[in-house]
């Protein structure tokens, strides 16, 4: 297996301070040579899965999220997360719970005749799936443009600042901005943005029917309207992850902002999100091994406030936020 070294760390912290930072602002930051970094960035994308993804904002792309939880029998359960991994509708597609239980993100439209169709129709009458429970996506207190801390532990608060004030991404939108919904236009640059968020501004011009200065202006807009945000793939084991583990928790609601808030500052966890259901909050825990798991689980979770804990360890996952690994 590839081993990361202190340079790989830097880049991969640095895609996410600014997933469209020139490499040679990247290479200067990080003391090494353009060229360098670029045969890295390569080097990490075709042997560690290393993807950069733009995706829409979901208050400005007018989607809803669902963590959706697929009971299956073993000899099928492969086939079904294979196809719902190839959906252009899910993210985050799990095999979990000893290879019984699918999880995935489905994000769906509030309107038209087939928005919930997935939900309500494909799902349901797929053979092969004995239980469905699905838990719409309130509040994200961790994920999404907030990064897992294991992968930005590698600059300083002088390279960070460096990068964020000489990129040109901008500070983003100020807090209580209106939300902005996406245009025809918006989502045709996200298209094209969605499995490769360094393509050229040329190649984003092609791609769109545009020019390189209007789909530049553009996405300096929509960056700063928080429409969309980037988000960085690489292979967790890579970053000394071997365990991972879905945390369905049941808190209550009096004290659910707390517990969650609280959550979302411990290092060992990339996702935390409230959601609706019997288990009212969900967060994705990352660990080097069970031993480190179990102490995770047993004193920092151990929360009073904390009625009921389900653990579902991660086997295998078949999509990230917009890569597939179904080999």
């Amino acid at each position: 297996m590839l081993v990361l070294d202190d340079l790989d760390r830097g880049l991969i912290h640095a895609l996410h301070v600014d997933a469209r930072a020139p490499f040679t602002l990247v290479a200067d930051v990080l003391g090494s040579s353009t060229q360098t970094v670029v045969r890295r960035y390569r080097r990490l994308s075709a042997q560690a899965g290393l993807r950069v993804v733009a995706l829409p904002a979901p208050r400005s792309s007018g989607t809803h999220q669902w963590f959706v939880r697929l009971t299956a029998a073993t000899r099928t359960a492969h086939d079904i997360a294979v196809a719902l991994a190839r959906r252009p509708d899910t993210s985050w597609v799990r095999l979990t719970s000893g290879g019984t239980e699918i999880v995935a993100i489905i994000h769906t439209t509030p309107a038209g005749p087939d928005a919930h169709a997935l939900l309500l129709r494909d799902i349901p009458r797929t053979a092969g799936i004995t239980a469905v429970s699905a838990h719409y996506l309130l509040h994200t207190y961790l994920g999404g443009p907030t990064a897992w801390r294991g992968r930005v532990d590698a600059l300083d608060a002088a390279q960070q600042a460096r990068l964020r004030a000489e990129s040109g991404a901008g500070p983003g939108p100020e807090p209580g901005a209106p939300v902005y919904l996406l245009t025809d236009a918006d989502r045709l640059l996200l298209d094209a943005l969605r499995h490769d968020a360094r393509i050229s501004y040329a190649d984003l011009a092609a791609a769109t029917g545009s020019t390189a200065s209007t789909v530049a202006r553009r996405l300096a807009e929509l960056r700063a309207r928080g429409a969309l945000f980037f988000d960085v793939d690489i292979d967790p084991a890579l970053l000394g992850v071997t365990v991972s583990a879905l945390l369905w928790m049941q808190v209550a609601p009096a004290h659910l902002d707390d517990v969650a808030t609280a959550l979302a500052g411990h290092e060992e966890l990339a996702v935390v999100a409230a959601t609706t259901g019997p288990t009212n909050l969900v967060a994705h825990a990352l660990s080097r091994d069970a031993e480190e798991l179990h102490h995770y689980l047993t004193r920092k979770v151990a929360l009073d406030a904390i009625a009921r804990i389900e653990t579902a360890p991660v086997l295998r996952t078949y999509k990230a936020a917009a890569t597939l690994r179904t080999g």
